[in-house]
């Protein structure tokens, strides 16, 4: 810091008009969730918000289900589970809101209803969504745990790690929700970290994973708390002297034609879309174009593209859950079809493209199978295409 010029006083900070709590201190000091300043007190019977929170944490479990005329359930490992806590009343939810968000945040919350953000425990970092419905508000915690998991330690592909090497381009990981997503993108994140002297820039809706720089400098960006919108942060980032860029989301044309401009100017960026394969992905970007403008954007996302990691979670015999994973690499051969637009000549590649770290879904699945980790219902049951998987299962492939 130079303390030689006298530079004239900040401005006051801006009032949160966003909806978004800001994000906590990095975990080496987290923090406790700021109650509301105004009293509520729970029924006889009812837990406190942070006593369910704590008992998912303890039982493993990934999400806490709370809401007016409902009992508080849990999400394990992909199934809901009831609790025996009494029904949800209006003035126990209300009690709930004062634990984890503030008045000026449960007031943009009665005023849209529809509220994003987040809060800290000391032992967990969690995800918040509260919206209204037909029997009352609801509200969804997901909870992220404060270690991150190593990409060895969550069992993904070796090419995951090979990605973090490159450059410049564009990594896609996609996924529907509750797919672990989030989760691989940390282990990248953190891989890096640890091995590369990169400077890394987050821009997500909330922060959800939190990391502390190591090797690499990393600074986190939320959506609503330190920027306004995807696009305007993304754009930002490119004079802000990045290796790396992580968008949480890209969610319109918007960002992705600003990432796919990062990617070409010699930046790594790693995105996340809501689509169940590699192929679907490359066809979901180009449709958020115009028809005119889709020739154009094969030649951009061909020249960019490092990779797509479609990932789903499965439940597997011992009561875990697993990844399972439909990887496209863009070879020079992959890039010639995405370019002329010959999606249906890609899958045949990553069925026979182990070699560069492609992998179909169906391949994944019979893989954990042959591990015994999923049943043969299992594997039946998530296949894209259950015909060819039985094949594989009687040993006809």
């Amino acid at each position: 810091m130079v303390n030689s010029i006298n530079f004239p006083a900040p401005p006051p900070p801006k009032p949160n008009l966003s909806g978004h709590t800001p994000p906590p201190p990095p975990p080496t000091a987290p923090k406790i969730a700021q109650p509301s300043t105004v009293t509520y007190h729970l029924p006889p019977g009812q837990p406190s918000i942070g006593k369910l929170v704590a008992e998912a944490f303890d039982a493993g479990y990934s999400d806490v289900h709370v809401g007016v005329g409902e009992t508080p359930r849990f999400r394990n490992r992909g199934e809901i589970e009831t609790t025996t806590y009494p029904e949800t009343d209006l003035p126990t939810f209300m009690s709930w809101l004062h634990e984890v968000l503030s008045e000026e945040d449960i007031r943009t919350f009665q005023a849209n209803l529809d509220f994003d953000g987040a809060t800290q425990y000391e032992f967990a970092r969690v995800r918040i969504n509260v919206f209204d419905s037909l029997y009352g508000y609801a509200m969804v915690m997901r909870l992220i745990p404060m270690q991150i998991a190593t990409i060895e330690e969550l069992r993904l592909p070796n090419v995951l790690r090979d990605v973090c090497h490159q450059h410049k381009g564009l990594i896609l990981v996609t996924g529907p929700t509750g797919s672990g997503k989030s989760t691989s993108m940390a282990a990248m994140v953190d891989y890096m970290n640890k091995e590369m002297p990169r400077h890394i820039i987050t821009i997500e809706d909330p922060i959800e994973f939190i990391h502390k720089s190591k090797r690499a400098l990393i600074k986190h960006r939320e959506v609503g708390a330190n920027t306004l919108m995807f696009d305007t942060a993304l754009k930002a980032a490119l004079r802000e002297d990045p290796d790396v860029i992580l968008v949480g989301e890209m969610r319109d044309r918007e960002t992705v034609n600003t990432a796919l401009k990062a990617a070409q100017t010699g930046h790594l960026v790693i995105g996340t879309l809501h689509t169940n394969s590699a192929i679907k992905t490359i066809e979901r970007i180009l449709n958020l174009f115009k028809p005119e403008e889709q020739a154009v954007m094969r030649v951009s996302l061909a020249e960019s593209l490092v990779a797509v990691i479609s990932q789903g979670l499965c439940r597997t015999t011992d009561g875990k859950r697993a990844a399972y994973h439909d990887i496209l690499i863009n070879t020079e051969t992959v890039k010639d079809y995405v370019r002329d637009g010959k999606y249906d000549e890609i899958a045949p590649l990553m069925t026979d493209g182990e070699f560069d770290g492609m992998i179909t879904m169906n391949k994944s699945l019979f893989a954990l199978y042959q591990e015994g980790r999923i049943t043969e219902e299992t594997a039946l049951e998530l296949s894209p295409t259950a015909n060819e998987m039985a094949m594989m299962l009687r040993g006809k492939i």
